[in-house]
């Protein structure tokens, strides 16, 4: 009797069960059990749940005792749902299904409570920042405007601290981003005596506050030169600088050592290795790395107060004079007395932040644009080097004539 004979015996139906013996116990069907299944009824109990909870603890928090606060009202009616969840699956469904979906409620509310700050920061700066939002307000600068109490127009712009922002970000990436590519490169992938020591500095620069990059530079350009935009890009670019590293080298793990070694079977220098299979094969990891090091060092503000020192004109030559940000522009406006002068704070606050996002879907749209390649370029990329190679013994010769080499690779693909 074979193992299909056996099976649809075991979940036979019991009506075709053979009861002429009555000793033989009837047969059950068996059911499968899916506890990741959610059905409409499932968001019913759910809803049922949460609603019946939320009634209990109302009616002992609110009207039965005196105690009162939302975080007291909170912390009491989640372990409640979750009880009476578990408790309502458990009677509907097995044990498997009931701690199932109770995690799962658990590890949503986590998640949920990780959002909320960010969505309640979200919804602060819009409030806050938008209804001063115009393009007089995106392209005007603060030059020659006059704060009065009742100047509720009158605010100027942030137009110039855009223009800095922008120009003094594109420095720092230019000047951290492969810096900071190439030590993670070296060490991850070369190797060598002072490995250790450069992850002891990655990892202090890491921890080092973002006011001591600002006085490093103050005291090695500014005092020597000016403040300007070049000088805030410098320091942008030392905060920049681990952040990218550190990505870098956690992405590069991930990379399989088979891609290596199958790349120096194939003759291919150190370099070529790196740079045609490790570094592709991470670029969806390193861009992400890339863009969390240039969403750290956009927001700064203590670095640029000690080096671009903030003007309200437009100055659009980076290497001579002080220059604006958003960042700075931000928590200058905020402390001074005027609603108008504030209120231009939270727009150049909610500028910011729409420009960080922006760059974040970009990013993220980037990213997945590059993982959807076919697989054929990839697979073009490991092994092409081999004939780039000079001197390569494994360099392929001419092919004998009569022999077709496409048929012939895709008989070996195929096994033939």
């Amino acid at each position: 009797m074979t193992v299909e004979h056996l099976q649809d015996e075991q979940i036979a139906p019991v009506d075709q069960a053979d009861t002429s013996d009555s000793s033989v116990p009837a047969k059950r069907t068996l059911k499968r059990v899916r506890p990741r299944e959610f059905k409409p009824s499932d968001v019913l109990i759910l809803f049922i749940s949460a609603l019946s909870s939320y009634s209990i603890v109302w009616i002992l928090f609110d009207q039965l005792t005196l105690l009162n606060g939302a975080l007291g009202f909170v912390v009491i009616w989640i372990p409640l749902f979750l009880f009476m969840y578990w408790v309502v699956n458990r009677q509907l469904f097995t044990r498997q299904v009931a701690i199932d979906r109770v995690i799962g409620s658990i590890v949503t509310l986590g998640a949920g409570l990780m959002m909320l700050p960010l969505v309640m920061l979200t919804i602060f700066v819009v409030q806050k920042g938008l209804p001063q939002m115009s393009w007089h307000v995106l392209t005007s600068t603060q030059e020659g405007v006059v704060y009065t109490g009742a100047g509720k127009h009158n605010i100027g712009g942030v137009g110039h601290a855009i223009v800095g922002t922008l120009e003094q970000v594109a420095l720092a990436a230019l000047f951290g981003i492969p810096a900071a590519v190439l030590t993670a490169v070296f060490i991850n992938e070369v190797g060598g005596r002072f490995t250790k020591s450069v992850r002891v500095i990655v990892t202090a620069m890491s921890g080092t506050p973002a006011i001591v990059a600002g006085v490093f530079i103050y005291s090695i350009w500014v005092t020597k030169f000016s403040y300007s935009g070049f000088a805030g890009a410098l320091a942008l670019a030392v905060i920049l600088l681990p952040t990218v590293t550190r990505g870098t080298e956690e992405v590069l793990k991930v990379v399989h050592n088979d891609l290596r070694e199958a790349s120096m079977a194939l003759a291919a220098p150190e370099w070529r290795t790196v740079w045609s299979v490790v570094l592709p094969t991470a670029r969806s990891g390193l861009l992400t790395s890339i863009l969390l090091g240039v969403a750290v060092s956009i927001g700064e503000t203590a670095p640029l107060i000690m080096t671009i020192f903030g003007n309200q004109v437009m100055n659009l030559n980076v290497f001579k004079g002080p220059q604006m940000a958003l960042s700075l522009l931000s928590y200058k406006q905020i402390k001074l007395p005027i609603q108008s002068q504030i209120d231009l704070g939270y727009t150049a606050a909610l500028v910011l932040f729409v420009m960080v996002f922006v760059v974040f879907i970009a990013a993220r749209l980037l990213s997945n644009g590059l993982g959807r390649r076919k697989g054929s370029s990839s697979r073009r990329s490991v092994l092409s080097f081999v004939r780039w190679t000079p001197g390569s013994s494994l360099a392929p010769a001419q092919p004998p004539v009569g022999i077709d080499i496409e048929q012939t690779e895709y008989e070996i693909e195929e096994g033939t």
